[in-house]
């Protein structure tokens, strides 16, 4: 796992991704592995509530192993919430980062979400991949 020189990056990918988890424990959203060979900037996080008639509770978090894909549990890591069970109203959004409280994902982590209603919240992720 090597630290990125941010100053030096030779490329800066933007993207956005989205994610609805059909479990109510928690799941990867996002994961930079151990041998990406780059930082993610964390632009946005916005937990939205398509549940339509009842809040729905969130929890987002930092977690420290990035080994498993996007949808899948998290493993043998520690979870480090950005936002702990929040609930966001029916047909409402959360905006848990935004370019004012920007996050960086280092090698080996992942942001895991939990939701508490299965296929309650679509979470959507924008993002820089720079190396």
């Amino acid at each position: 796992m090597t630290t990125v020189n941010i100053a030096a990056a030779s490329s800066i990918i933007g993207t956005t991704t989205y994610l609805t988890p059909s479990a109510i424990t928690a799941v990867v959203l996002l994961n930079n592995t151990a041998t990406s060979a780059a930082v993610y900037k964390i632009n946005q996080i916005v937990a939205a509530n398509v549940n339509g008639t009842s809040a729905v509770d969130t929890t987002v978090s930092i977690y420290s192993n990035g080994a498993q894909t996007q949808g899948n549990a998290p493993s043998s890591g520690t979870a480090y919430p950005i936002a702990s069970t929040v609930s966001v109203p029916p047909d409402a959004s959360l905006v848990v980062v935004d370019k004012t409280t920007a996050v960086y994902l280092m090698e080996g982590q992942s942001i895991t979400v939990t939701s508490g209603t299965a296929s309650g919240i679509t979470y959507s992720i924008s993002y820089e991949i720079i190396s």
